[in-house]
């Protein structure tokens, strides 16, 4: 068995304990240089957190484990494809590779897919599901500038 599907097969077997525990079926791991940094499950019923996702989940003890934010250098491998909020949190992280065993189009039958809100997230902020709208109170971003201050000084 090769590296990849080692790392996607365990992200599986998570998915499936998860499952079997009473979660959703999503497991991921963060993986450098070939060692697993952690591990994440699906944890939306079990805390009510709709953001609770395997893989935040997973960058969130990656991070800890580690002592950074960074993950450069790092890869996620999922069960199932990132949503956009995951994959968001993924590249925010650094992480630059991510593999996934099941797709959106696999997930589609089970109620599982993200793919339409992919869509929805490609359109203009004005033509979304959601009303977004920019609405500044002031002429200059006055919170950014005292933050770039406080970092330099």
């Amino acid at each position: 068995m090769n590296t990849t599907t080692h790392f996607l097969s365990e992200a599986i077997q998570l998915a499936s304990d998860n499952v079997g525990g009473g979660g959703r079926p999503f497991g991921a791991l963060v993986v450098r240089d070939g060692v697993v940094i952690s591990r994440g499950v699906n944890e939306i019923l079990a805390t009510n957190d709709p953001t609770s996702h395997a893989e935040v989940n997973a960058l969130r003890a990656a991070s800890q484990s580690l002592g950074t934010p960074n993950l450069a250098g790092c890869e996620v491998y999922a069960s199932g494809q990132p949503c956009p909020m995951c994959m968001a949190a993924i590249r925010m992280a650094g992480i630059t590779r991510v593999r996934y065993a099941y797709s959106n189009e696999d997930a589609e039958p089970f109620g599982l897919s993200t793919a339409a809100i992919y869509a929805d997230l490609a359109k203009p902020f004005a033509e979304q599901s959601m009303y977004i709208r920019h609405e500044p109170i002031s002429p200059e971003p006055t919170l950014y500038r005292a933050w770039k201050d406080a970092q330099q000084g």
